[in-house]
Order: C-alpha cells, then structure tokens, then sequence
C-alpha cells in the first residue's frame, strides 16, 4: 500500500517535472536567439540546434552598427516610446482625475464611450487615422506616430487610472481645499502621490507597447530616415534578405531599455503596491 508520504512526494515531483518541461519549451527559443546573435554565420540553416555549439562572435553588433542604420532606428523607436509614454501619462491621469472628482453633465456617458471606444480592434479604424494624418501633414513623421498611439491609449488608461484614484479618500481633498490648494495642486501633490503605483505601470505599458510596433509604423511612416526598429530589423529576414543572425543581435539589443527601466522601477512598484492606499 502507497503510504501518504511517498504519493505526496509523488506528486510534488510531477508538479515540478511539468514546470520543468514548461520551462524549457519557454525558455529555448530566448536562448536560441541569444545563440543566434553571437553564431558564426547569417541564415538560419547554419545554426546548430545546441545553443552556442556553433561558435562565438560579436561580428553582428559591430555590423549593426556600421553597415546599417540601427542606432538611428533605435532613436527613432525611443522618441516615439519616450513622447507616447509621457503624453499617455499626463492626459490619461488629468482625465482620470476630472472623471473621479468632478461632476458633470454627461459624466455618465462619457465614461462608457470611452469603453466602447476599446472595443474595436485597432486596425478598424487605419483608413480614418491615414486620412486624418494626411490632411493634417503628419505622414511618415515621428510626431504622426506618437499622436496616434497617444489617442489610442487614452480611453482605457483614463479609465484605469480613474478607477485607481476613486479608492483614494475625498476627504483628502476636501483638507487640502481648506488650506486654500488648487485643484492643480490636489492633483500634483495629494492625487499623483498616492496614484503612484498605476502611474508607473501607465508609463510602463504605454512605453512598451510602440516600441516593437509593426502595423502602424508601416502605414505611417515612409522614408528610411524615419524607421523604427521594427520595420528596420523586419528588413533583415524579408523575401530578400536571410540575414538571421543579424536579425537576433538587432533583436537582442531591443531588449536593453526594458531592462533598464525595470531595474529602475521594480522596487517603487514592489514598495507601492505592497502598501496599501488610503480608501473610501
């Protein structure tokens, strides 16, 4: 008879037998890539299936940097993510904050269109968003690109963030109004404080997701001098191009920013979200 002990050791080895296969299916294909970026070689056929067997080289990044445009990519990518982040932030949070302490006409209303408005997939609406930038002259430039994702960013993160700052007491407001603060300065010095946790995760995700945007920097954006790093490392293994390897350096560099600013933010977000924010 199986004693209670053993099934128990049983089952937690199957458990960690199942993470362990997981992982591996997870964790091969960064690590393939990784290989691919310091492999000997450009197309895909002359890597070794082992990580790493092929070779070591850092020919790939130093011709990324002297036979391509990259670091002008690369710039062009970080404009856009770093004004797409910053104009989500500021209008998102002002709206939020109008929306959860205000009350007006159609308030109501207001809020559900802006619910709706998600609803509909992004690219539903591309005809109208390259009309729209025709005529007001903002074709293949960077600006174009931040006005659009910034207005696509609006509706649920306004939502959000209102959501965040309606858990925040009033009575903190109403304290500070007697001292004779502005709503401005509510905002700026009481709302924002506290909202801090959301805020960080706003800057976050409205910074990540143009940054390896495909769809819309191709209908935008037309002369080299303007591609982003998503149209400049497709280029890399298109029809006419087999150059993989190149490919996983380019991409493998994308991933630096990203580092950095969760280096630079985990311990606010784990500090933020650990305490807990003053309620109704």
């Amino acid at each position: 008879m199986i004693k209670e002990h053993d099934m128990h050791a049983f089952t937690k080895s199957f458990i960690y037998l199942i993470f362990f296969v997981i992982s591996i299916f997870v964790i091969y294909p960064l690590v393939y890539v990784v290989s691919g970026a310091f492999a000997p070689g450009n197309s895909i056929a002359s890597l070794n299936i082992v990580p790493f067997k092929g070779g070591f080289t850092i020919q790939h990044f130093v011709d990324l940097f002297t036979k391509t445009d990259y670091g002008h990519w690369f710039l062009n990518t970080l404009i856009i993510a770093v004004e797409t982040s910053a104009a989500t932030v500021v209008l998102s949070s002002l709206s939020a904050y109008v929306f959860s302490r205000f009350q007006f006409t159609f308030k109501k209303s207001f809020l559900m269109s802006l619910l709706i408005l998600q609803i509909f997939p992004s690219f539903v609406g591309m005809i109208a968003i390259y009309v729209i930038l025709l005529r007001v002259g903002g074709l293949d430039t960077l600006w174009g690109l931040v006005l659009v994702y910034t207005a696509g960013n609006i509706p649920y993160n306004a939502w959000l963030v209102k959501n965040y700052m309606d858990t925040v007491s009033k009575s903190l407001d109403e304290a500070a109004r007697i001292d004779g603060a502005s709503h401005f300065r509510v905002f700026w010095q009481i709302i924002l404080p506290i909202a801090k946790p959301i805020i960080i995760f706003l800057a976050i995700t409205s910074f990540t997701a143009p940054w390896m945007d495909f769809i819309f920097p191709k209908m935008v954006l037309r002369s080299t001098e303007n591609q982003t790093l998503a149209l400049g490392l497709f280029g890399f293994v298109s029809d006419k191009k087999n150059e993989f390897t190149i490919f996983a350096a380019g991409s493998l560099l994308v991933s630096i920013p990203f580092v950095i600013f969760f280096l630079m933010t985990q311990k606010t977000l784990i500090s933020s979200f650990g305490g807990a924010a003053v309620k109704e």
